[in-house]
């Protein structure tokens, strides 16, 4: 029997709206993912942040889990290729991806698969998603920025406790520590994704993504230095808007205005 390809492993749709979906589709193995599913998983993301037509991306997993990490039983294929290839490294084509990436986690995150949420840009997940790291139990370093980003979300001693014990997060305990933007019900995931999306979509796209990278690239400073990045990147954004950008803002502003009911005494 022919082995299915990474074509639908890897599934993608978009709608007229301007949210694609990416769904790992490997059910039976928890969504495992093997080295050519990484290289297509990539691929897809970089086509779809080159595609003018997608505003919003929203990644989930088919079945049971999300995803449950890297197929161990190819894992010498994989963490001994060429890690520094981003282009086929999609954690790489994430961070890389200007459009806002919504994470909708409906089971297992687990290891590659907890990284792979964690480099996403919101996070909503289902009653019964965990979210575990087991590097340490099975002799695995990590390289797709868990033991940096999860300390900086959840704090140094949650994240030393969640990757030095491999004790899972369930989807209450995120939500509290800020892992999480929402935890529903499984039959309303991918809808309060898809909310959410729509949300984002209503906004200034040019934006949104500025928006995106200032906030993304400041966390990686120091906040004087993240300070003075947005204020340099504010200067840039006004000094080359044109007149015409400018009276389009204030007849906007205006109008919002006018809307808003008077209010009474």
């Amino acid at each position: 029997m022919a082995q299915p390809g990474a074509a639908t492993l890897i599934l993608v749709s978009r709608d007229k709206n301007g949210v694609a979906k990416i769904t790992i589709n490997r059910p039976k193995s928890l969504n495992s993912l093997t080295k050519s599913m990484m290289t297509r998983m990539a691929k897809e993301i970089k086509a779809l942040a080159l595609d003018d037509s997608v505003r919003v991306i929203i990644l989930t997993g088919s079945g049971r889990a999300f995803c449950s990490g890297v197929d161990l039983t190819s894992a010498e294929d994989v963490f001994k290729g060429d890690v520094k290839d981003v282009e086929s490294d999609p954690v790489a084509q994430m961070e890389l991806c200007q459009k806002p990436i919504i994470g909708a986690i409906n089971g297992f995150a687990v290891t590659a698969g907890f990284e792979i949420a964690l480099a996403c840009d919101i996070l909503v997940a289902a009653k019964g998603a965990k979210f575990m790291d087991t590097h340490a139990r099975f002799g695995i370093f990590p390289s797709w920025g868990l033991s940096q980003k999860l300390p900086r979300i959840i704090g140094a001693g949650r994240a030393r406790e969640a990757s030095l014990t491999a004790m899972p997060i369930n989807a209450e305990q995120a939500e509290k520590w800020g892992l999480v933007n929402y935890v529903v019900e499984e039959s309303e995931l991918l809808t309060k994704a898809e909310e959410i999306a729509q949300a984002i979509i209503k906004n200034n796209q040019d934006l949104v993504r500025r928006y995106k990278s200032v906030i993304n690239d400041g966390l990686k400073m120091d906040l004087g230095h993240a300070l003075s990045l947005e204020k340099e990147r504010a200067h840039d954004y006004y000094n080359g808007m044109t007149k015409e950008q400018f009276k389009k803002m204030q007849e906007f502003i205006a109008g919002r205005s006018a809307k808003k009911p008077s209010s009474k005494l």
